[in-house]
């Protein structure tokens, strides 16, 4: 069970990795508590400003494993009813640490990002694939509805009625349709994924990590408020963010001409 998912820590880089290539990263329930555990700790270490999530081998995740799902068929319909309310319910507690994490998360989307994978990819703040990527909801395709936060992201980022498409005819998308449809925002040549993705990471983290978390959740909460419960929060988010630490450096490195060191303090 330990390795089913892999969390390492660099610096002020954090990289969660899915690690069942022989799957090709099918989430089970055993890799599913474990990521669960590893995004809360992910969310809570204020030292990690920003988090990597990565598939082992060849391809990003293929979905949840089916072959668990088989394992379930012996059960009674309520049994199977009861079983996946309370490990979804659990599940989606990570899910829900994803998005509210005050510091970026980056998806690296290699091979295979279907069913949970592609929720992963649309829960991530920002997506970076190989141009071998493929994308796929598939859920309805083995009698299921989705989960993993995909009906809430995907409408919001491609719209309702693409949306519908994606979810319903479950047909296979290559990376360049994903980043037109928004899903993910860049696409670079499979040998140089992990590098854009070091790279970008290293940015990310180096930047003022507190304003972006608090620029993150200003933007997961703008499609829920009235626009005076938005300007309301951003007078807050400002407020809080000028007294910190970041704020004053970035004035000072802005008035010098210097490059700012921002410590996410």
């Amino acid at each position: 069970m330990a390795n089913e998912i892999l969390f390492d820590v660099k610096g002020s880089v954090a990289t969660l990795t899915l690690n069942r290539p022989q799957m090709l990263n099918a989430v089970n329930e055993e890799a599913g508590k474990l990521l669960v555990a590893y995004l809360s700790q992910a969310e809570r270490d204020p030292a990690i400003r920003c988090l990597l999530f990565k598939g082992a081998g060849d391809n990003f995740c293929a979905g949840g494993d089916v072959s668990m799902f088989k394992t379930m068929l012996d059960r009674s319909a309520d049994e199977r009813r009861a079983h996946y309310r309370t490990f979804l319910a659990f599940l989606h507690l990570g899910l829900a640490s994803l998005a509210r994490m005050p510091k970026p998360v980056v998806a690296v989307v290699r091979g295979a990002a279907a069913g949970i994978g592609l929720s992963f990819t649309l829960a991530a703040d920002l997506a970076i694939a190989a141009d071998n990527a493929k994308f796929a909801l598939a859920y309805t395709q083995i009698g299921v509805s989705p989960d993993g936060s995909a009906t809430f992201f995907l409408p919001r980022t491609v719209g309702l009625k693409k949306a519908k498409e994606i979810a319903l005819l479950n047909e296979r998308m290559d990376a360049q349709t994903a980043l037109g449809l928004g899903i993910i925002n860049r696409v670079v040549p499979l040998a140089d994924l992990d590098t854009a993705a070091d790279a970008l990471a290293a940015k990310l983290a180096a930047g003022a990590t507190g304003a972006m978390g608090r620029t993150k959740a200003l933007l997961n909460a703008s499609l829920h408020r009235t626009l005076a419960e938005q300007l309301d929060a951003e007078t807050e988010y400002f407020a809080e963010s000028a007294g910190s630490a970041d704020f004053a450096e970035g004035v000072a490195a802005f008035m010098a001409k210097r490059p700012p060191g921002f410590t996410g303090k």
